[in-house]
Order: C-alpha cells, then sequence, then structure tokens
C-alpha cells in the first residue's frame, strides 16, 4: 500500500490509468476521482459519492473523509467492499443506523444473552471490592454499581476471553482471573466517569444526578479515586505482572487523553488525527487492554494483537457513535443533555465533517464555542452538512476491521457473538 502523499501525486481512476503522470488534483476535482481511491484502498463504493455529487454536495468534505481514513490504520485492510446506499440527512434527526449488514448470519448469538450468565453478579462482586465501614463512603462508591449500567466493557472482556480459549484449546471455559479483569475493567471505567463528571461538571449520568451533585465535587473525586485503587488491588491480586503493566496503560491513557481533551488543533488537518487519538486514549485503550485477556491463556503475540485491535476498532467506533448522538437522540434516550460536547466547548467528529461544508465552524472550534449563539450556530451548521453521516461511516469502517481482526480467531459462538456487536454498537440509540 502506497502512503497517502505518493498516492495522491498521481491519479489512479480508470479514466486516467491509461497516462499514469495524471496528477491526482486534476481528477480529484470530481467525486469519482475520491470514489475510485476510497474503492481502490478502503473499500468504499463508488455510488455514495456519486451520490454525493449529484446531491449539489461540496468534495471538500469527502476529501476530508479520504484523509482521514488514509492516516488510520483500521481502514486499509478490508477484504471485500462494504456497499452504501447513502441519502442525504438520513441520520440527521434520528438515531444512526448501520446501512448494510455487517454480518448477515442469522443463527449468531446475542452477544449480552450470551456473557449473562458470568456477568450475572458482577455488580455485587464490584461491591465486595469496595467494602468500606463509612457509611457515606460506601454510598458514594456503590452509587453507580446499581445493576442498571450496560455493562458492555465487561461482557465484551468475557466474550473475548471465551473466544481466545477456545482458539487456544481449552474449550471455551472461563479462568477466575480473566471474570476479574472484566470486572476490573468496569471499575477502572466507572472511576474515569465520576471523574470526568467532576471536570464537566455534569448534572445527569445514567438517567440520575451524578456524584458531584448529590455529594459535591470534594467527595466525588475521593469516591473515584477510591474505586481506582480498589481495581489496583483487584489487579494486584490477579499475580500477572503483564496484565498489570496492560491495565496500567489505561490508566496513564484515561489521564492523557483528558487532557487531550482541553486542547484543540489550529492545523484542521491535524485536528482529526488529534481527535481520533483523543478518541483512542478515553474511550478505547480501555476495551483493547482489557481485550488482551488472551495473555493468561496464550503466549502467541499474534492472538494477543488481535484481541487488542479488535477492543481498539469497537471501542472507536463506540465512541464515535456516542459523538453521533449527542446530535441526533434526545436527553431521555441517551441518559445526559443532547449538546453536551459543544457546551463543554468539544468539537467532535460531525463538528469536524461539518467544518469542511462550513468553514465558519473554524473559529468558534479555536475559541470552543465559547462566544454567545456559537452552540446553536453549531448545532444547525451540523444539521445542514453531512457531518452526522460522514462519522456514521467512518464508525462503520472501524467496526469492518474489528470484524476482519476477529475473524481471524477459531469458529466459536463467543467470536460470533464479538461479530454480532459490532453491528449493535452501530445500531445503538442510548
Amino acid at each position: 500500500m502506497l502512503l497517502f502523499r505518493n498516492v495522491t501525486s498521481v491519479c489512479m481512476c480508470r479514466s486516467c490509468l491509461g497516462s499514469m503522470a495524471v496528477p491526482w488534483s486534476r481528477c480529484w476535482r470530481s467525486s469519482a476521482g475520491a470514489a475510485v481511491l476510497l474503492d481502490w484502498c478502503c473499500g468504499l463504493s463508488r455510488r455514495a459519492f456519486t451520490h454525493a455529487a449529484s446531491a449539489g454536495r461540496r468534495t471538500a468534505s469527502s476529501t476530508a473523509a479520504t484523509q482521514v481514513l488514509f492516516q488510520q490504520g483500521p481502514v486499509r485492510n478490508f477484504n471485500k467492499p462494504m456497499i452504501f446506499a447513502r441519502h442525504r440527512y438520513r441520520y440527521l434527526y434520528s438515531s444512526p443506523r448501520v446501512c448494510c449488514s455487517i454480518h448477515s448470519d442469522a443463527k449468531l448469538k446475542d452477544p449480552f444473552s450470551l456473557a449473562q450468565k458470568d456477568l450475572q453478579d458482577l455488580y455485587e462482586d464490584i461491591k465486595k471490592q469496595l467494602l468500606v465501614s463509612k457509611a457515606e463512603l460506601k454510598a458514594l462508591c456503590d452509587y453507580y454499581f446499581d445493576g442498571k449500567g450496560k455493562a458492555f466493557r465487561p461482557m465484551i472482556v468475557i466474550l473475548m476471553a471465551r473466544a481466545c480459549n477456545v482458539h487456544s484449546n481449552k474449550e471455551g471455559i472461563l479462568l477466575p482471573a480473566q471474570r476479574s479483569i472484566a470486572m476490573i475493567s468496569e471499575m477502572i471505567h466507572t472511576a474515569s466517569l465520576v471523574h470526568d463528571d467532576v471536570i464537566d461538571d455534569s448534572d445527569t449520568r445514567r438517567g440520575k444526578n451524578t456524584i458531584n451533585k448529590v455529594w459535591g465535587e470534594k467527595k466525588a473525586i475521593l469516591a473515584g479515586d477510591f474505586i481506582l485503587s480498589a481495581a489496583s488491588m483487584a489487579l494486584a491480586r490477579i499475580g500477572n505482572n503483564t496484565v498489570v503493566s496492560v491495565l496500567s496503560q489505561v490508566i496513564e491513557d484515561l489521564v492523557r487523553g483528558e487532557f487531550m481533551q482541553l486542547g484543540s488543533k489550529e492545523n484542521e488537518n491535524e485536528r482529526f488525527k488529534h481527535y481520533l487519538e483523543k478518541t483512542f486514549k478515553k474511550t478505547a485503550s480501555l476495551i483493547a487492554n482489557s481485550c488482551k485477556v488472551s495473555i493468561l491463556v496464550n503466549s502467541d503475540p499474534e492472538v494477543h494483537e488481535i484481541a487488542y485491535q479488535y477492543g481498539r476498532n469497537v471501542g472507536i467506533a463506540f465512541q464515535l457513535v456516542d459523538d453521533i448522538l449527542d446530535f441526533t437522540s434526545c436527553a431521555n434516550r441517551l441518559g445526559k443533555p443532547s449538546a453536551a460536547d459543544l457546551k463543554l466547548g468539544l468539537a467532535t467528529g460531525p463538528v469536524l465533517f461539518a467544518c469542511q461544508q462550513f468553514p465558519e465552524l473554524h473559529v468558534m472550534i479555536m475559541r470552543r464555542f465559547s462566544s454567545d449563539g456559537d452552540v446553536d450556530r453549531a448545532w444547525q451548521y451540523v444539521l445542514k452538512s453531512d457531518g452526522v453521516e460522514q462519522t456514521n461511516y467512518l464508525a462503520q469502517h472501524y467496526c469492518q476491521e474489528a470484524i476482519r481482526q476477529i475473524s481471524r480467531l477459531r469458529p466459536s459462538t463467543e467470536r460470533d457473538a464479538l461479530i454480532r456487536l459490532t453491528e449493535l454498537v452501530l445500531r445503538r440509540d442510548k
């Protein structure tokens, strides 16, 4: 695969293949040129961009999408293209839906149902790790562990553990240490939510008041610290130095990701890279590194990498969809106020894509939507653009790469459930 800077120097479309000296810029003015390049490298359908051209869209947003796709590793290695039925504003006022069937096997198990038995007492086991004598601290720590969470991360860990065990001739038997990692992943995630709510001054989380609003910021920070310390102790009890090292990286990434979120990039090309790197550190790192439970039963680095890359790609797609929902879902479905990211001064995927069609957003992004009317204007620009659609397509590509990775494992019910999970990630509405 040629690097992007080399690819852009020469056009590869059929009309130009006869003379390989035609500069790409001459053909890039047409959406057809963009379609050919994406089809050639990433598996994007030509029809998507041809339809976009006929709808009168500017090609700048397509250019931005292409640059992002080339810069990100997960979209370079598709075995076959995905077919997109693209319609203008299809996703702007409703939750995103996958445009194509990611996997057509009707026998695929529902991942949540498949992992339910292993996760049945998860929150009770977490509360045992948080056992303290002080009533108020216990109430703080137990507040989010009420059994009403989706347990998305523990579920992925459980399914990945069993899939890797089958791959390693362990018949899918779940090890106690693997279940402990699932529990620890939920504890780390929840601790990060407690701290995030303080930083963002959030009022609601999962449909109820946040800890910082009920008990105050100081006690919320201490509660988050306590949950994190309990997770670290549980991690140490596993007794595997590699596991400790891997999950310790998650905590470092969470902090670095939070610092990245506080800043932005002046250069528009660097801005999207910054956004995706922040997304990995804040969301996908925990899922990716927790998926490496395969290290407990398999010494093959290739298997570790498969598990990691699946978690990485699903994690990024999950956050991309979450960023879409901030524009398409109402507060009672999302569990937090819509447009929350804009109000926090954050430019997520839909905004960054919309900026290609509405350059006026650039100034707003740099001042973090702090002027009067910025949030409302930015909202309208996103709705008038194809920013939501473009972000949805990008999420689909990350899911497609996750499927490609996990499909390298030996067939199992759990492996197929992880494939099914990618479709659920794209279809979720909260």
